[in-house]
């Protein structure tokens, strides 16, 4: 792309760091990372990041293949973004990163921040612990900020993704402070839902052991 600045490096890393090194790159891509959004809600999700500096991350990441846009039909007539299939091959460097950050002292950052959603499922996927699940077989709706994701557990195997899911088992429904607290923070689910404005549709108990699968 024209005017870009590259390593000048053959190594891979040099590279990747070529196409998806610049400042918001990654974290736009982890916006995406689990379904389609239009541009107000990138915008939403990342909020210290200017409206054309995302407008410009998504023009380079659409030239390297990383992310497409398509227009939805009638009644919507809106542009939405998602990850191609080479910007889903990101996932598992977006885990690793975000375990490694973890133990990363957070010094200035305000760790109480709002997370978006998808920061937040993120990190579901980084903690999610196969042996505390065990045999637990569930299925289970996610509500964070009004983003609604459909998340399934079985065989030691956690799946998520964006949209709506019928017959779950049990669905929670909070803003980002109250899902990290009883999920992080290992605030009880009965705490969480007399004091920190959590909703659970179906059995507490159930939403008690999805919610304990995670470190």
């Amino acid at each position: 792309m024209a005017g870009r600045r590259s390593y000048g490096d053959p190594c891979g890393v040099a590279r990747a760091l070529d196409v998806i090194g610049e400042r918001w790159a990654l974290l736009v891509v982890r916006e995406l990372l689990f379904g389609p959004k239009r541009f107000t809600e990138l915008s939403r999700g990342l909020p210290g990041m200017s409206q054309n500096v995302l407008a410009a991350r998504l023009r380079e990441l659409e030239f390297d293949g990383v992310v497409r846009n398509y227009r939805l039909g009638p009644p919507a007539s809106t542009r939405v973004y998602e990850l191609t299939e080479r910007g889903y091959e990101l996932e598992e460097l977006l885990v690793a990163l975000s375990r490694w950050g973890r133990a990363v002292p957070p010094d200035a950052i305000d760790v109480t921040a709002r997370h978006s959603a998808d920061a937040l499922v993120l990190e579901l996927k980084t903690t999610f612990d196969a042996h505390r699940a065990g045999t637990l077989r569930v299925r289970v709706e996610l509500c964070v900020e009004g983003d609604r994701f459909h998340a399934e557990i079985a065989d030691g195997v956690f799946a998520i993704a964006r949209g709506e899911v019928r017959d779950v088992d049990v669905a929670l429904d909070a803003d980002s402070a109250a899902m990290r607290a009883v999920i992080f923070e290992k605030v009880s689910v009965t705490e969480a839902s007399r004091s920190r404005g959590l909703r659970v549709t179906g059995d507490q108990r159930l939403a008690a052991r999805f919610v304990n699968c995670f470190g």
